[in-house]
């Protein structure tokens, strides 16, 4: 399921909310192909996993405390197992190694990933064109609203 139709490369999409405010957010190319929804997935984790562990160390620096365990939400749930089993499967050996920064983070216990539905994850509205309705309803999930 690529995003660019000319390269084939997905999207990530990155929101990180400090309660229910969105606080820093991404959406960008990936630099590789992913083979599968589970992949591009995967890396969209590892970088969400890399901007939290850094966001959560620069909040700790500001209140003088060490920082809080980052959870990311995922849709995918062969990408949420990919994350959380350290044992290197023959389809995943693929993956550049850069983006198994991930796994380490899990097990590390700086990163936490859960599953979320499909319905209800607002990344979606950083990475694919949507219906109406749901744009709709994540872009009030996230607090944006249409000033007129």
């Amino acid at each position: 399921m690529a995003g660019d139709m000319d390269d084939r490369k997905s999207t990530t999409g990155v929101l990180f909310c400090l309660g229910n405010v969105p606080v820093t957010w991404q959406s960008q190319k990936q630099s590789v192909v992913a083979l599968s929804s589970c992949e591009a997935e995967y890396i969209a984790a590892a970088s969400a996993a890399c901007q939290g562990i850094w966001l959560g160390l620069l909040l700790g620096s500001f209140y003088g405390k060490a920082p809080s365990i980052v959870t990311i939400f995922i849709d995918n749930q062969s990408a949420i197992q990919l994350c959380k089993n350290p044992v290197f499967h023959g389809r995943s050996k693929h993956i550049a190694t850069r983006f198994h920064f991930i796994r380490e983070s899990v097990e590390g216990g700086e990163v936490i990933v859960q599953k979320i539905h499909t319905d209800d994850q607002l990344a979606d509205i950083l990475t694919k064109p949507l219906g109406r309705v749901r744009f709709l309803h994540l872009r009030s999930k996230i607090g944006v609203v249409n000033i007129k």
